[in-house]
């Protein structure tokens, strides 16, 4: 019975002998009894969806509305109704007439238990309405009467809402995070519990709710993030701050990014001038976002930056920023590392998670010693502190997708090996296996690879390294994470005493389609996920080319391909589950599903046909111009397909220019025939044939430069370069335009032919670069635009005074922009005053002025112009001494520096000085002075047997 005695506290006056005495009456008087409960349970939902609807118009939830005492007590008195609401029926279904069936009292006890409506069930029970007594009346109008006072209390708590809502506005208004902080999980909860409120058959739930799609609103771009990480290695916890640069596309009032349960523990919006209010944020874990409202609009066109403060776990789960750990003399190590891809970066920091929002980056990690930290970029910066704490910042990567990014902390050693380019290459493993030798294998092979894919695709890699980390526990066999590839230990480390050729050729494969990535994937990436066999068809089958390369006789291409990857496909291909290689994602766990075989193998095989019917060397030429024209940014099927299709005609000219100079130099052509090819340039307005003229005429021009009628040659060349001049002319002024004024291949072809009417001597050219110089010196204001800087120095000085070489020389010493420094030292090499070239020669060697690794970029440089070719020959045998005891045996761009001396030397004397300098340097000589050899014993037959027949022709053809 208690629940019955406690019925008589219920709201609206109903006293507690007149429910005693009704729970006591026949059933039509229980009836009478549940019919007012449950008019007061209707009033109760009434009033929490009204407070609802008040928190979801005034933005401030539940719990927020709650601090005010008042609507605490009507929350609190609300709640309690309805829980006494229930008990009183359930108590009077005790008192029912024993006639009432004991299954039906279980069924009505049910349904109000998981919250079910009670009027069905109670429409069913009541059979007539009572006839109403005197008593029965007294109680109606004291219902009425509760009823009236509870429509009253309901205008009310509407008025306060509101006059609460108006006050929140002021407060955020005035910038405060205080609410933002307070309802960063109830608002989640809020926007959850209301979403049903607002849906009806002609409204969309996800209207004014950007937070609710898949894809992010596309309203904002971000384009740099710094982001610092400290990490706890003693208890496997970090915390992070990110600050992320954005351009408002259109103007809105909300900041939707991916946060997937990170504890977010404050947040600020800032323009150039000032904060920005923020209303509340809140985490939606639905999409794994977190959603800043903002008390006013971003602007369209305008940028704005959000930093965000939080903390979290060094997970336990091989997603996100992880640890792992490994036995070493009986000792357990640990070690945390990243696993982005492909939607795992929102666990680790809030971030634009999803490939086409492209950025910057910068990373700053503290840790703790005796740890190492890695990430996609070399370390610029060390600070040690106290403790043992020591924060490394890294340089700024270029613009990449954020599942790209990667960091590590851990306590392994290394080996590292460089490649011709000068790209530093290292293997990470534990202590003992770098001992061992383990992965010396590998990091041979990367090294070789990364020289393929270079020569390959003709795009350099574009970082300055590549560390491989091999780890015990990872989720995949590898990662291709820019800069920092992870492995797991299995898919990298071999011993070659004991590992069979078949863990050998898996290693291998492993190693040649991450490295592929570096391109596919890293460089150019997919626009979405939809189109993941992009990259992974492409490394997959180069899986076998690359292989090829390294080891011929295993045929893995033309035979391996067939039996491994084609007859596979073929049967998943005809099951009934198979799908096309595109597939579309419409909700968050398609992304996972689209990595499969599929992707894979039947990616690898389309491409595969499409390079054999085009031809491998077509195929490669319009890979090149893919790469070259989405470099660090984003593709479609669609921009492969059109690329292909397109450089069937425009890779034919381009290589039909290139196979003509090659075929000519090496006399299987007549000396006229690449000449007489390149005269349809005028009209030519493709960049592709334009590049493989300028390669191939800038290589003619040092084998001839040096001839006493090189001008006769210089004029031929003019007279196909002048139309093209005129028609595209020089970029915009720098300080009226961006850095990119045109599409990349309008920019790069005005670039080739500003290049060749520079070099070849178009007095337009030549006044332009003379007169940005001249009124550079004048305003010490630059305003030559960056894409052309570099032939503009290089022209002026070597057709002005000595004043300008002193002048950029200047401008060198003073420059903090590393790649202005770059294209300034570069430019002094052009200089015709033998005094000044011999005098950067020696500052070269000065590592105060000039840093180690750009010495063989002036020497090689020097050697490039016929001025300074006899100097830089001259300055590389004295001092090769000096340079073999400041580079060690290891130098590292030693066939760089070989090749970039020696190439254009021409003579029977410099072949016999050359050939003498190898021999007094003894027996282990690099390998690059056999190729020198090779190349200088051409260039003198060239000249010997078919300079003078190129001369005739010129000759000829021009007095015709």
């Amino acid at each position: 019975m208690r629940p019955a005695v406690q019925c008589h506290r219920f709201l609206f006056g109903v006293e507690r002998q007149q429910v005693l005495d009704d729970a006591g009456t026949s059933g039509k008087g229980a009836e009478e009894i549940k019919w007012r409960l449950q008019l007061l349970l209707q009033v109760a939902e009434e009033w929490q969806l009204l407070l609802s609807w008040s928190a979801l118009f005034s933005g401030v939830s539940p719990g927020s509305l709650a601090d005010d005492d008042v609507l605490n007590d009507q929350l609190r008195v609300l709640s309690r109704h309805e829980r006494l609401a229930a008990e009183c029926v359930m108590a009077l279904e005790d008192k029912r007439d024993k006639s009432i069936s004991f299954t039906q009292m279980v069924i009505e006890e049910d349904s109000m238990r998981n919250g079910r409506g009670l009027s069905d069930q109670w429409a069913d029970s009541v059979v007539v309405r009572p006839r109403t007594t005197e008593r029965h009346i007294t109680v109606h109008r004291r219902l009425v009467l509760g009823f009236a006072i509870s429509i009253l209390g309901l205008i009310i708590v509407t008025i306060i809402a509101v006059l609460l809502s108006v006050k929140f506005e002021e407060c955020a208004n005035e910038g405060s995070n205080r609410m933002g902080n307070i309802t960063v999980h109830p608002g989640a909860r809020l926007n959850q519990s209301t979403e049903s409120l607002s849906s009806n058959p002609s409204h969309s739930k996800t209207a004014g709710k950007p937070w609710t799609q898949l894809r992010l609103p596309s309203s904002l771009k971000p384009y740099h993030y710094e982001l610092n990480i400290t990490a706890f290695m003693d208890n496997f916890t970090f915390t992070g701050e990110v600050s992320i640069w954005m351009r408002c596309v259109n103007s809105t009032k909300y900041i939707v990014l991916h946060a997937d349960k990170l504890p977010v523990e404050g947040v600020t919006v800032a323009n150039s001038s000032d904060r920005l209010g923020i209303r509340r944020y809140f985490l939606y874990p639905q999409n794994q976002v977190l959603v800043i409202m903002l008390t006013r609009e971003l602007n369209a066109l305008k940028r704005y930056t959000v930093r965000i403060r939080y903390s979290a776990n060094i997970a336990d789960e091989l997603l996100g920023f992880f640890r792992s750990s490994y036995l070493a003399n009986g000792e357990r190590n640990f070690l945390a590392v990243t696993q982005f891809s492909p939607t795992h970066a929102r666990k680790t920091f809030p971030c634009f998670d999803e490939p086409v929002y492209k950025a910057t980056f910068k990373i700053t990690i503290k840790h703790q010693e005796p740890y190492l930290a890695l990430s996609n970029m070399p370390v610029v910066a060390v600070i040690h502190e106290e403790e043992g704490w020591v924060t490394k910042l890294f340089a700024e990567t270029p613009r990449m997708s954020t599942y790209y990014l990667a960091w590590a902390i851990c306590n392994f050693t290394f080996k590292d090996t460089v490649t011709e380019s000068g790209i530093t290459v290292r293997l990470y493993a534990r202590p003992d296996a770098i001992q061992r030798g383990s992965g010396d294998y590998a990091l041979n092979i990367t090294k070789r690879l990364l020289e393929f894919y270079e020569d390959y695709f003709n795009v350099s890699y574009s970082l300055p390294k590549l560390d491989l980390l091999a780890v015990p526990k990872y989720p995949y066999a590898a990662m291709e994470n820019w800069g920092l590839s992870v492995f797991v230990e299995q898919r990298i480390l071999l011993d070659p005493g004991v590992s069979s050729i078949p863990y050998l050729l898996d290693v291998t494969m492993v190693v040649v389609h991450e490295i592929c990535h570096q391109w596919f994937g890293d460089l150019v990436t997919p626009i979405w996920w939809e189109d993941v066999w992009l990259k992974e068809g492409f490394a997959h089958y180069f899986e076998y080319v690359g292989t090829d390369y390294l080891y011929p006789d295993f045929n893995m291409e033309k035979q391996r391909f067939l039996t491994d990857n084609l007859h596979e496909v073929l049967l998943l291909d005809g099951l009934a589950s198979s799908h096309p290689i595109s597939q579309e994602v419409l909700q968050a766990a398609d992304i996972d599903r689209v990595f499969d075989w599929i992707a894979y193998k039947k990616g690898a095989a389309l491409i595969r046909m499409v390079a054999n019917f085009m031809g491998q060397h077509i195929f490669q030429i319009g890979l090149q111009d893919f790469l070259t024209e989405h470099m660090y940014g984003n593709a479609g099927r669609n921009d492969l397909w059109n690329k292909l299709t397109e450089v069937i005609s425009v890779g034919n000219r381009a290589g039909l220019i290139d196979d003509a100079f090659n075929l000519a130099r090496a006399g299987y052509l007549p000396q006229n025939i690449p000449l007489e090819i390149i005269r349809y340039l005028y009209k030519e307005k493709e960049f592709l044939p334009w590049h493989a003229a300028s390669n191939v005429l800038l290589y003619l021009d040092k084998l001839v430069d040096r001839n006493k009628e090189y001008n006769i040659f210089s004029q031929y060349i003019l007279q196909q370069v002048a139309p093209a001049y005129n028609l595209l002319g020089w970029p915009e002024d720098a300080a009226n335009s961006s850095v990119v004024q045109a599409p990349y291949q309008t920019e790069e072809l005005r670039r080739k032919v500003i290049i060749l009417a520079c070099k070849f001597g178009i007095a337009l050219c030549h006044e332009k670069t003379m007169m940005l110089l001249s009124e550079w010196m004048a305003s010490d204001h630059n305003r030559i635009p960056p894409n052309v800087r570099d032939i503009a120095y290089c022209t002026g000085i070597s057709l002005m005074d000595d004043n300008v070489w002193e002048f950029i020389l200047s401008k060198y010493q003073s420059s903090t922009a590393v790649s202005e420094k770059k294209i300034l030292l570069e430019a002094l090499a052009c200089s015709k005053n033998i005094f000044l070239l011999n005098r950067l020669l020696n500052l070269s060697l000065n590592s105060q002025l000039v840093p180690d690794q750009n010495t063989i970029d002036v020497i090689v440089h020097v050697a490039k112009y016929p001025n300074g070719r006899d100097l830089a020959w001259k300055f590389f045998r004295d001092k090769w001494a000096v340079l073999n005891s400041r580079y060690g045996e290891a130098l590292f761009m030693n066939s760089r520096l070989i090749k970039g001396v020696t190439e254009f030397l021409s003579t029977e004397a410099e072949l016999k000085e050359l050939k003498e300098f190898i021999k007094n340097l003894g027996e282990g000589t690099d390998a690059s002075f056999a190729q020198a050899t090779e190349i200088v014993e051409a260039n003198v037959r060239w000249h010997g047997l078919l300079e003078e027949e190129l001369f005739q022709w010129l000759r000829k053809s021009l007095n015709s």
